[in-house]
């Protein structure tokens, strides 16, 4: 029986990847984190019976411990407990499924640990692809993607020569505001934002998707995921959001992974990989779909994207600019204290005014993430 950790439990791809634990019966899950959700994670511990168990604010550690006393568990809390989950000696794979730069010291613990990490966090990656893609070498443990974009890269890659790709064709379903301008745009909702047309997702990476922020964080970490310059990964629109990635080779063949938009399916695939196993997920119906779309993105209207690249070209600690921007721009957005424009805006501010460091430590990534946020809330 396999055994894993999951860092995120509550959350969107950490629920989702309890269902395919559920629904499989051959996966033990020795360990979860959760942020601040005590009701739905003492019903997981019930549930799954983890050996231990994080709760990410360590003022509702009491409070949990009274809703799970009945049960053999180990509690613990904050930062120092996020790791205590990732680097448990049973777990043979950790599932960082949890939000922002937060997961980046428990990854690297994992990765000491010798885990196998099947990554839903891409802000790790892109704020120090550098460091963890160096640690996983050395280490000699695998890391697969649960991006759906990412998982079906990884899949075309499958038995392929690396250095035989020309490009990576990653796609995008414009999410909700396809096809709007600037104009259009200005007095989007809270609401209108967090309508995305095909994925069920969580609050944050819904609005990412609405700004195609989320696109640019996907082209920065598929650079180090893959090791391909970020120059070689080529946004393509596909509003059906059937095709979740594609590559083209160095003699012109394209490798598309296609499906159902069931974030499941790449989660059971980086928990069983090599293997694939049975999934209750809706099947593409290519006579009811009748037709796949193509369309260039919007570099204009939708400037977070171009500044990704911008913020790949640059290196150093720009990313962690753009994402440290990206994560607080959003939270004021979700409290409704700024505007939908104003997120690209206040990236593109953070981006510009940031001291410059090529190949920043974790220290001096934490550092950057937190000058951001200064600068920020001096100006917003």
């Amino acid at each position: 029986m396999k055994k894993i950790s999951i860092l995120g439990s509550t959350g969107s791809i950490g629920t989702q990847t309890l269902d395919v634990v559920r629904k499989n019966g051959d996966i033990s899950v020795v360990a979860l984190a959760a942020g601040s959700n005590i009701k739905l994670l003492a019903e997981q511990i019930r549930e799954f019976g983890p050996k231990l168990v994080c709760i990410g604010k360590p003022e509702l550690e009491s409070q949990l411990k009274l809703l799970v006393n009945d049960i053999d568990v180990k509690i613990v809390s904050g930062n120092q407990g996020l790791v205590e989950v990732a680097t448990i000696p049973e777990a043979e794979i950790v599932v960082t499924a949890v939000v922002g730069m937060m997961g980046i010291i428990p990854t690297i613990e994992a990765i000491k640990a010798k885990k196998d990490i099947a990554l839903a966090n891409k802000e790790t990656l892109v704020t120090a692809g550098h460091i963890i893609m160096r640690l996983a070498k050395e280490n000699g443990i695998k890391i697969y993607p649960v991006d759906s974009e990412h998982s079906a890269i990884f899949q075309a890659l499958n038995g392929e020569f690396k250095k035989e790709v020309n490009k990576i064709l990653l796609t995008a379903s414009g999410g909700p505001f396809r096809g709007k301008t600037i104009e259009q745009m200005k007095n989007v909702t809270l609401e209108d934002a967090l309508k995305h047309p095909n994925w069920s997702m969580g609050k944050k990476i819904t609005i990412d998707s609405a700004t195609m922020v989320n696109k640019g964080l996907e082209v920065m970490e598929a650079q180090w995921l893959f090791d391909i310059p970020a120059t070689k990964v080529h946004v393509v629109v596909q509003p059906q959001s059937v095709i979740h990635s594609m590559v083209e080779f160095v003699d012109g063949g394209i490798m598309a992974q296609l499906g159902s938009p069931d974030m499941r399916l790449p989660i059971q695939y980086a928990l069983y990989f090599p293997h694939r196993r049975p999934l209750d997920t809706k099947r593409v119906d290519f006579f009811e779909l009748k037709q796949i779309t193509f369309e260039k993105p919007d570099f204009t209207n939708f400037k977070g994207l171009r500044l990704a690249y911008e913020a790949a070209a640059k290196g150093g600690n720009i990313p962690t600019a753009f994402n440290a921007a990206n994560e607080l721009a959003v939270s004021k957005f979700l409290a409704r204290k700024i505007k939908f424009l104003d997120i690209p805006d206040i990236i593109e501010m953070a981006m510009n005014d940031l001291s410059f460091i090529a190949e920043p430590t974790v220290e001096e990534i934490l550092d950057t993430e937190r000058s951001v946020y200064e600068l920020i809330e001096s100006r917003w």
